[in-house]
């Protein structure tokens, strides 16, 4: 797919100019999703990476979707996004954030060789992906509690998200989940897990996202500290997370 570039740059500019990131991103960057879209858009054309098929919407609920929340990541940190799918919020971080030191984590070969190939496609040298399933890499030493963050984006509600996340997180390291209108809710339900991982009680942060022509839609970060080391126990298989969640 082709997509005019100037009419990109500036719906992508105005885009962030609305959503509080005017100063976030360079031209250099911005034309970097210039090429992430065209690839993103034409191999969806074959294989089903997103239900999102117009270029100016995968700019708001992809890309500024993503990075409204990018300032709750340290300065240089470590990251791995738990279930990155199709690259959200991977690929994004990767170009907006250099600083990041970024793994893209997928059970699903053909998404995490997606992800791969766009990296290497667009130049991202910050940018390294992972097959496996979450509940399996956790429990190896590599792996475990080796991440200054781990985030994770429309992959399950916030009690299982946390048993998939937290183990990667190192003490005083940080979980962030982005999640829709949901997000008070799913905290709320969350309160018993987050302790019992090694999490804090977690913090909730409003992040609406705004369209160019006015729509609004609810999109919440929640932030939890890692307070101290996950039991061995967890995670949990995940027939056993899903039928028993904490």
């Amino acid at each position: 797919m082709t997509i005019d570039r100037e009419a990109f740059i500036d719906n992508f500019i105005r885009a962030a100019e609305k959503n509080g990131l005017s100063s976030a991103l360079n031209e250099e960057q911005i034309v970097t999703f210039h090429k992430l879209s065209e690839h993103l858009l034409t191999v969806n054309e074959q294989f089903n990476l997103t239900a999102i098929r117009e270029w100016e919407r995968v700019i708001l609920l992809h890309y500024i979707d993503c990075l409204v929340a990018s300032s709750f990541y340290p300065e240089g940190a470590t990251v791995i996004d738990v279930g990155c799918g199709a690259g959200f919020p991977t690929l994004p971080l990767a170009i907006a954030r250099p600083d990041l030191r970024i793994t893209g984590l997928d059970s699903t070969a053909k998404r995490v060789s997606f992800v791969a190939g766009t990296a290497e496609l667009l130049g991202l040298s910050n940018l390294t992906t992972l097959t496996g399933r979450a509940e399996d890499v956790a429990k190896d030493a590599r792996y475990r509690e080796r991440f200054d963050v781990a985030t994770a984006r429309a992959v399950a509600a916030l009690p299982v998200l946390a048993e998939l996340c937290l183990p990667f997180v190192r003490t005083e390291g940080d979980f962030v989940a982005l999640k829709g209108k949901s997000g008070k809710e799913e905290l709320a339900s969350a309160r018993t897990a987050l302790p019992l991982l090694g999490g804090d009680g977690g913090r909730l942060f409003d992040t609406p996202l705004s369209s160019l022509d006015g729509e609004s839609f609810s999109h919440t970060t929640v932030l939890v500290k890692k307070s101290k080391p996950t039991p061995a126990l967890y995670p949990r298989a995940y027939g056993k997370i899903l039928k028993n969640p904490l």
